[in-house]
């Protein structure tokens, strides 16, 4: 006998987003208040991907050429916004992009007043590199408040990610990692609520992020 089909989980916290703009510098970036939580990871970590799982829409472009983005580019949803950033790490960019690259994405992180969060996005099959440790040792004393996702969680069984997840916290020292595949379309509810409850709804409600 077929069992009955359970009903899908609602995904209360998604966001409906859409393309704000793209800027080169933090007097290009959008002038209001909205809490923003920024992206970054690898240039092949699947951030693009990742932002379009979140929107279940394709509104960021995802290049067959990792590295090609090189702004900051902004996704405007109903609760807070998602900000995109060039990728680290595989870049075949020169010295004096890398340097404009830091000019942009430092300032950003360490003076924007509405950031409430960074995702740090790896390929799950990716261990905790020293990309990521400098990543986390310049953000920390900045009180910039951080998570971990790790995309293409369908290239691995349920126990090797939740063995995976367990090491990531271990190597990065944080406690929220949480697992997406944009494939199977799994783990955005989970991501969404924890973007929201975690550092979003406190702005709302006049409480520390």
């Amino acid at each position: 006998m077929n069992q009955p089909r359970q009903p899908a989980k609602k995904r209360r916290n998604q966001q409906h987003l859409r393309f704000l703009t793209s800027a080169v510098d933090m007097q290009g970036c959008p002038q209001d208040s909205s809490p923003e939580v920024a992206i970054v990871g690898r240039s092949n970590a699947g951030k693009s991907t990742l932002i379009n799982g979140i929107a279940s829409s394709r509104i960021a472009k995802v290049s067959g050429t990792p590295g090609k983005t090189r702004l900051l580019n902004f996704f405007q949803g109903p609760n807070y916004r998602l900000v995109d950033m060039p990728g680290y790490g595989f870049s075949a960019r020169s010295g004096s992009e890398q340097s404009s690259w830091q000019g942009m994405i430092e300032p950003y992180l360490a003076t924007r007043g509405n950031l409430v969060g960074l995702l740090i996005v790896m390929d799950v099959r990716r261990d905790w590199s020293q990309d990521e440790e400098d990543l986390l040792e310049w953000l920390t004393p900045r009180g910039v408040p951080s998570a971990v996702v790790l995309t293409k969680a369908d290239k691995l069984s349920r126990s090797e990610i939740v063995k995976h997840i367990n090491l990531i916290k271990q190597q990065s020292g944080l406690e929220a990692v949480l697992a997406t595949s944009s494939l199977k379309r799994t783990g955005f509810i989970e991501l969404e609520d924890f973007i929201f409850e975690t550092w979003v709804k406190p702005t709302q409600t006049g409480g520390e992020t």
